[in-house]
């Protein structure tokens, strides 16, 4: 991916140090992602790969709470930042298929490679079922061409899902559906262009006025999704789209956030001391959690009911402002670059790709050897971190994967 070259630039920066703090928060988030999947036997209680890791830490549930709340929404950001300028810069014949080979191929792929190798250990560790080989649990348990066992336990029949490559499906199907309303505008101004109408200023960068509009147009949206599609609850969107209900207005709304900096040079117009300010609550909100603990009654995962609508409201605010403060942070005070940082960068998407199922492997050779859950959450993260990022960089290499990765 490359960054927009339109917009200003950050104040007192070059243009080049504006792609590295970006590039260097894509990073970070990148590395978040693996220590958060890291975590998962080991604190949060949702469904994993790898279970029975034995004593869960609090402090790795409110990880997890915290990273749910935000980090997903904040990578739909930044990569929306980068749509208009690859929209433009290629055409959008050009950008379409562009993203079918970037986003779409490796759905596909690891959808019909990573995905069943992760939920064949499942099956065979965890589910009480006759053994079977691999190629028949492809066909008839993850494919659902066999009949559904009475008793199944799930998480879902069959077995067929992008596990964590939803993001990156999501993420085609918003730029299809980008490169859609851009055709649209562009046939629209055609028709108008008699008419000799000023391009509109750009609009100023949201302040505290409208972040705080924003956490309650989110909070509201979430509470009401979350009515009948509580945390956790995934739908097959159109039969395909792998998609969490409860979390969409997030990611749909820094989607289209995304889109909105790049046209108007927010990141670089954006006000430091309210990024500031913002993230100073995002992190007192994340102290209370930590003080309360993911398990408090106040807080609900879905419902009619006063703990639902106290975590959504919790949730959202702490999505705008660490994703505001986050932001603001890195523009100020992480614009390192270097050789060794711009290989980082290039790996992240195939970190992504890849890193689960080295995360669940090193996951399944901890298991059962009574370590203390922030020490198998310690050793699972140093070992598979690493081993992801060398990884990336070896396949990012290969001919045949380059345009891909």
């Amino acid at each position: 991916m490359h960054t927009p070259t339109s917009g200003p630039a950050v104040p007192g920066t070059d243009p080049a140090l504006r792609l590295a703090w970006l590039d260097n928060l894509r990073i970070a988030l990148t590395v978040l992602v693996v220590l958060h999947h890291a975590a998962q036997p080991y604190g949060p209680s949702d469904w994993w790969y790898v279970q029975g890791g034995g004593s869960r830490s609090p402090a790795l549930a409110t990880l997890s709470a915290v990273d749910g709340a935000f980090f997903m929404s904040l990578f739909f950001f930044v990569s929306a930042v980068l749509v208009p300028a690859s929209y433009e810069r290629r055409g959008a014949r050009h950008f379409v298929t562009g993203r079918l080979v970037r986003l779409g191929v490796p759905v596909v792929a690891g959808a019909l490679t990573i995905v069943p190798g992760l939920m064949y250990a499942y099956y065979v560790h965890y589910r009480d079922r006759p053994p079977i080989t691999f190629g028949r649990y492809f066909t008839e348990v993850y494919l659902g061409l066999g009949n559904e066992p009475a008793g199944w336990t799930g998480p879902s029949w069959p077995d067929l899902q992008f596990g964590h490559l939803w993001f990156v499906q999501n993420l085609l199907a918003y730029s299809l559906l980008y490169a859609v309303c851009r055709a649209v505008a562009v046939r629209v101004g055609r028709r108008r262009a008699g008419t000799r109408t000023p391009a509109p200023a750009p609009a100023a960068p949201p302040g505290h006025r409208a972040l705080l509009a924003l956490t309650a147009a989110l909070a509201s949206a979430a509470f009401l999704v979350r009515l009948r599609y509580p945390l956790d609850s995934w739908i097959p969107f159109l039969g395909f789209l792998q998609v969490e209900p409860a979390r969409f207005p997030q990611y749909a709304a820094f989607f289209v956030l995304g889109v909105l900096a790049h046209r108007h040079g927010w990141l670089g117009r954006f006000d430091a001391r309210t990024g500031w300010l913002w993230l100073m609550g995002g992190l007192l909100a994340v102290a209370v959690l930590a003080a309360v603990g993911t398990d408090a009654p106040a807080f609900g995962a879905g419902g009619a009911n006063g703990p639902s609508a106290l975590w959504a409201a919790y949730e959202s605010f702490v999505c705008v402002a660490l994703c505001v403060g986050l932001t603001t942070l890195f523009r100020e005070a992480a614009t390192a670059s270097g050789p060794f940082l711009r290989e980082l960068a290039q790996d992240g998407y195939a970190v992504y790709i890849v890193h689960v199922p080295l995360v669940v492997a090193v996951q399944y050779a901890l298991a059962g050897r009574g370590l203390p859950a922030a020490a198998a959450w310690a050793a699972a993260s140093l070992t598979a971190l690493p081993a992801a990022f060398l990884l990336a960089a070896a396949l990012r290499r290969l001919p045949l994967l380059r345009r891909v990765l």
